[in-house]
């Protein structure tokens, strides 16, 4: 089993892993339910970690539809990422009527190629979570 803990600033994933977990998801905003963390946090995690550090790519708080400049941003974030070497990105992109962007999700996992990817809570706001997965 692996251990995984939602952390929204550096101490905190210190903290994690001191607590045994096996990797950490990176969030800001948690009163927004997670926001990409600023490049700086990305490195000081990635500086005093061992384990696998996910980062949480979503440009603001609210649903999961992305505008075009939302995407171009999440787009960056996750070559950011693979440049500070992190282990894995979080994501989850939705059409307007509640289904699962296939095309969009598919262009980020391609990008974020060779790291792992995990969809996050966009899931639970599907319109039908049988056909979402």
């Amino acid at each position: 089993m692996i251990i995984e803990i939602v952390v929204f600033n550096i101490e905190s994933a210190i903290q994690a892993q001191l607590g045994g977990a096996d990797r950490i998801e990176l969030c800001d905003n948690p009163t927004e339910g997670g926001t990409t963390p600023s490049v700086g946090v990305i490195e000081q995690v990635k500086k005093n970690l061992n384990i696998d550090v996910y980062v949480m790519i979503r440009p603001r708080g609210g649903d999961f539809c992305y505008s075009d400049h939302e995407f171009a941003a999440m787009q960056r974030d996750i070559e950011i990422c693979k440049q500070l070497k992190v282990e894995g990105v979080v994501f989850g992109i939705l059409t307007s009527d509640g289904r699962v962007d296939h095309k969009r999700n598919k262009t980020l996992i391609d990008l974020a190629r060779p790291m792992k990817v995990t969809c996050h809570r966009a899931f639970d706001m599907t319109r039908d979570p049988g056909e979402a997965l």
